[in-house]
């Protein structure tokens, strides 16, 4: 369906209001607010981010890298690198030429032979991500490690040149020595540039190694040498994430077993680790992605660090011996299985153990002697079926036995109903589990719909980690999803569904987090990015209201007795917090003409001011891009009076009042 008759459907189903309205006046709604405690506690990670290496996410994207394969470890191996100047089927004596050695006895096996005959004509160039984006006024490091071979080749000559060939910056770096050495400079653009590339050139004629050429802006997240992309982390910081899920995602499971994320050989010195294929490289035929590899450089050492800049819960997911069953579904045998468990146990020591342990002394020499304190743990992602099952009670023993504090999240498979979404939940009740992931990308109008999911469940099973929804306006893996005020409307009506069931509902978070505009393969995403800005989706700023106004606990607000989950186009949640000593309540109108409410209390004593916080826009198809961010948070000041809240809400709006 087009996403404009998706959208017209959609304003037709949310207009019931509209015929009752006379002459334009505004339906009016006595709520009640009651201020008794429930006994039901916000959790702590109620809202949370998820993190996949999709979209370009981690490389050419959070982590701040801009050379696309510094190591020439991708499977094309010059995948980025171009000799403008060499021919293939010529000895190239009037240039030169570039060839791959390749030791398979290391982890970072090619490095690149390069024959220099005329150091006038040779030119060796990388692309970066999409282009190199470089702003004037920033310095920018490079490194490169490089061995003289033979000849008599004296410096590299460096240069950031923009989309016409001009340089814009250049750096001229004497060789010394023999042997392989670690060359650093810095670079100063003389002008913002979005799609730069870098040029190598020589001075003097012969044969030199080099491998791990890299350049980082010199501003990043905490100022961290080869570390994160600042106004990305800026963005993440400003959510207030209860937890960090990472590093996915069908990442975790990987194509094939061989392809699957194995975190030991993500950590360790950054040169040092082994590339690997990103499985979103060919994950969709729409947005083939050749050049998608991961080098690691954010690593599971990164992730943890990154949780706890955002003071976040780490939540690392891991692989259960299952391949991606949308691919080759390859599975591990179960006597074959250990080395998988052994992976988990690994890890937990990895984050909490003392510097004395094998796998706390590893963490401990890369930076961090204290421990992470890591309490959640996923085994698998969005796995279904028995052989699941068969594997996750091996985890559980291994886990619980070793580490009985650490809580494990299970999965429900990828969908939010259905056969094996029934048998997982039916067979993960039966083992106790404590926190089973529900995964759930449907139309605006299913969200609008499930506000009361889980009205009715089972409050004396296991608790529910919301950990994969967004609306598609489209439809599902449809490359024209928008991120429009209408998926987030509806994402918001649901969320106050979560809140409203935090006795069961205890972690959610959106999906996936971060989109290159140039380097993307699915739709929607919370924050997009090109590779000199960002903004910020209406979704993002939905889950910042709820995230950055969770309270502490829950209580009740309603109409005519009953919860407002839809009736009249009305929801609603209320909380307390009890550290700001603030009542919240979050409402969504998602009809297209004005409410009014009335708020009784009751239990309660409300102080006389009031903040009011609207989010909405005129039109359902409308987005924010890069030029402008349109649909953001407006606050406005009202004063309480007789200790009743009276209060307009706009059509198709989010609206939070926050009371001392």
């Amino acid at each position: 369906m087009k996403t404009k008759s998706k959208i017209l459907t959609a304003v037709i189903s949310l207009s019931v209001a509209f015929f009752s309205a006379q002459n334009g006046n505004v339906q009016k709604h006595f709520l009640d607010l009651d201020g008794a405690s429930t006994n039901i506690k916000i959790q702590p990670t109620m809202y949370g981010i998820f993190f996949e290496d999709i979209n370009f996410a981690a490389d050419g994207g959070l982590y701040a890298e801009l050379i696309k394969n510094r190591s020439f470890e991708f499977d094309e191996p010059l995948t980025g690198w171009k000799q403008p100047n060499t021919k293939t089927l010529s000895p190239n004596l009037d240039s030169g030429f570039l060839t791959i050695i390749t030791d398979k006895s290391k982890t970072n096996k090619n490095y690149a032979r390069i024959t220099v005959w005329n150091d006038k004509n040779y030119l060796l160039e990388n692309e970066g991500f999409r282009g190199i984006g470089l702003h004037q006024g920033e310095n920018y490091d490079l490194t490169f490690n490089l061995e003289n071979v033979s000849g008599n080749i004296s410096a590299v000559n460096t240069s950031l040149i923009d989309e016409n060939g001009k340089v814009i910056s250049s750096v001229y770096t004497i060789i010394k020595g023999g042997g392989w050495q670690k060359y650093n400079a810095v670079f100063a653009p003389s002008k913002t540039v979005e799609k730069a590339k870098l040029q190598i050139t020589f001075t003097g004629k012969g044969i030199v190694n080099m491998d791990m050429i890299s350049l980082f802006p010199q501003d990043t997240w905490k100022g961290r040498k080869g570390g994160l992309r600042k106004d990305l982390v800026q963005k993440l910081y400003d959510l207030q994430p209860g937890f960090l899920r990472f590093p996915g995602g069908c990442i975790v499971e990987g194509r094939t077993l061989a392809e699957r994320y194995q975190w030991k050989k993500t950590i360790g010195k950054v040169e040092d680790r082994e590339n690997l294929i990103n499985k979103w490289n060919n994950g969709f035929p729409h947005r083939l992605t050749p050049d998608y590899w991961q080098s690691f450089g954010l690593g599971f050492f990164e992730y943890f660090q990154l949780a706890e800049d955002l003071g976040a819960e780490p939540l690392p997911i891991l692989s259960c011996g299952m391949a991606c069953q949308f691919n080759t579904a390859e599975l591990v045998k179960m006597e074959d299985l250990d080395p998988y468990v052994q992976d988990a146990l690994d890890l937990i020591e990895f984050a909490n153990g003392d510097s004395n342990t094998k796998w706390g002394k590893v963490r401990s020499e890369m930076g961090h002697p204290k421990p992470f304190d890591m309490k959640f743990i996923g085994v698998g992602n969005e796995q279904w079926g028995a052989d699941y099952i068969e594997r996750y009670k091996v985890f559980e023993k291994a886990i619980h036995t070793k580490y009985p504090d650490i809580k494990i999240i299970s999965g429900s498979g990828p969908s939010p109903d259905g056969e094996f979404f029934e048998y997982g939940w039916k067979e993960l009740k039966k083992l106790n589990a404590q926190i089973v992931d529900e995964h759930y990308y449907n139309s605006p109008e299913w969200f609008l719909k499930n506000a009361g999911r889980y009205d009715e469940y089972d409050r004396s099973g296991p608790k529910v980690f919301a950990g994969e929804y967004a609306a598609q306006s489209v439809g599902v893996v449809k490359p024209d999803n928008k991120n429009n005020w209408l998926t987030a409307l509806s994402e918001a009506a649901f969320m106050t569904g979560l809140e409203r069931n935090a006795d069961v509902v205890t972690m959610t978070s959106y999906a996936p987090l971060l989109a290159h505009a140039e380097g993307w393969q699915w739709t929607p995403d919370l924050i997009w990015f090109n590779n000199l800005k960002s903004y910020a989706t209406p979704n993002y700023y939905v889950q910042k209201l709820f995230s950055n106004n969770k309270g502490t606990d829950l209580i009740k607000i309603s109409e005519n007795g009953n919860p407002l989950r839809g009736e009249n186009n009305l929801y609603a949640s209320a909380v307390k917090d009890s550290k700001k000593n603030e009542v919240i309540i979050k409402i969504v109108n998602a009809n297209p003409l004005e409410k009014s409410v009335e708020i009784s209390t009751s239990k309660i004593k409300l102080g006389k001011k009031m903040t009011k916080i609207i989010l909405t826009s005129s039109g359902l198809a409308d987005e924010n891009n890069f030029q402008s961010e349109t649909i953001i948070p407006k606050e406005e000041n009202q004063t309480i009076k007789n200790g009743k809240i009276s209060a307009d809400i706009p059509a198709n709006s989010l609206v939070i009042f926050k009371i001392k």
